[in-house]
């Protein structure tokens, strides 16, 4: 799917900044771009700046060439024509910021977060660090994590972009894997030999660019505009063009509130009034404020809830088996005891969630717990940072590039799960049954 970063543990070399630091730099260009006296263009070439806050300013025309930036928040920003050259934005907020003519050449940014942002003209190409050494030859920088990857290909896989504007970039070769380019406007842009495989393209408009050559395999591609567009050679065989029929809250046949009031009179009085809330195979996309309902023990199988706003939403002891939570915002969310196995959750945001077991009284007054059931869950590219994950199931389940940073694993079953770039730093991993290599460190 995308090319592997190099191991967590070496060492990159790279000087580590603090937010001082930070913010007495971005006080200096603020005044360069101002044209103050004392100003100073911001060069922050081969830094560590992971985890920083940017500010909600104007950083055109700096330089942040082969730094790591994973986890920074840099959302609502003006970076106009900067170079982010080869640097590594792994998992970081770039939302609604303006990267117009930046150059994003070789950058790593894997499940970072460009929701909104303008990329208008960006190259997004393949990129390669060179310097001179001793002898005067070009060679190879090896300072930093992104400089050790294969071919310093741009990688964007798991990233979510939905509604960005991608128009007349240059990204031949780059990495879209798993992303989320919904509503995405990529009007003549070179995107030859890219890798979109699995990737969200729903209502994407793609008019007049070039996709020859490209990976398409399990895209979906539903209300993609492709007018004049140049597919020579790509690899359409398994895209989805057209979506299956699902059914919507007009085939409840009752307002969803009247719905909903059975569905909680089903669940004070223990099933003896009222009935349960079975939306399985519904599409609830469109449901306006949906987090807002009572959906604790809701049946909801095979059930499309993909890029919802579900921060923390009721949803214990649901049966969600199979349905798709793709970018969905699930923060601090109650999935205590829930049974999703096979579901997608994709770049889904679990920071902080409760996916704990519940807890009871069995008949010989000994406590018994209800784990989460999530084997064979998808969960590519999700953030579980300091979520409490404690006693779930999460057998071959797919968690590549997932975060779990300070989440509580403990007891966890993650037998056979995929765990391909998963980082979990931090986190209490006593009794998790799973790799040894990632329990050991």
């Amino acid at each position: 799917m995308t090319d592997n970063p190099p191991n967590k543990d070496q060492g990159d070399g790279l000087e580590k900044l603090s937010q001082r630091e930070l913010d007495s730099f971005i006080d200096k260009h603020v005044k360069f771009t101002r044209g103050i006296s004392g100003g100073l263009r911001m060069t922050l070439k081969f830094k560590d700046l992971s985890n920083l806050n940017f500010r909600k300013t104007d950083l055109s025309q700096a330089d942040f060439t082969g730094s790591k930036l994973i986890g920074a928040d840099m959302s609502d920003c003006n970076f106009t024509t900067v170079s982010f050259f080869a640097c590594d934005v792994r998992n970081a907020n770039l939302s609604n910021s303006n990267f117009s003519r930046a150059d994003f050449r070789g950058v790593y940014a894997a499940g970072a977060n460009l929701s909104g942002a303008d990329l208008k003209s960006a190259d997004l190409r393949q990129g390669k660090v060179l310097k001179k050494n001793d002898a005067g030859i070009l060679d190879d920088i090896k300072s930093g994590k992104s400089d050790a990857r294969d071919n310093q290909k741009t990688i964007f896989s798991g990233a979510r972009m939905d509604k960005t504007n991608l128009s007349g970039v240059q990204a031949a070769g780059a990495d879209f894997s798993d992303a989320d380019l919904s509503g995405v406007t990529m009007k003549d842009a070179n995107l030859d030999k890219v890798n979109m495989q699995g990737a969200n393209m729903t209502q994407a408009d793609f008019t007049g660019s070039t996709l020859s050559d490209a990976n398409l395999e399990d895209a979906v591609m539903t209300g993609t505009k492709l007018a004049r567009v140049e597919m020579k050679g790509a690899n359409l065989e398994t895209a989805v063009m057209v979506e299956a029929p699902s059914k919507t809250l007009k085939d409840l046949g009752r307002p969803i509130l009247d719905v909903l009031k059975d569905h909680m009179d089903w669940v004070t009085n223990a099933g003896k009034k009222g009935k349960r809330l079975d939306v399985s195979e519904f599409d609830l996309r469109e449901v306006s404020k949906l987090k807002q309902y009572p959906l604790t023990m809701m049946l909801a199988k095979k059930t499309n809830f993909a890029g919802q706003n579900l921060e923390k939403c009721s949803m214990q002891s649901a049966v969600i088996d199979e349905a798709d939570f793709r970018s969905c915002d699930m923060k601090e969310i109650d999935l205590r005891a829930a049974s999703a196995k096979k579901g997608n959750f994709t770049r889904a945001n679990l920071t902080g969630a409760n996916l704990s077991p519940l807890k009871f009284k069995g008949s010989d007054g000994k406590p018994l717990l209800r784990p989460a059931q999530f084997s064979g869950a998808k969960m590519r590219y999700a953030v579980f940072q300091n979520a409490d994950l404690s006693h779930i199931n999460l057998k071959e389940a797919d968690l590549s590039f997932a975060v779990f940073i300070g989440c509580n694993l403990s007891n966890a079953d993650l037998t056979d799960a995929k765990l391909d770039n998963a980082d979990f730093s931090g986190a209490n991993l006593e009794n998790t049954k799973m790799d040894q290599a990632y329990i050991d460190g």
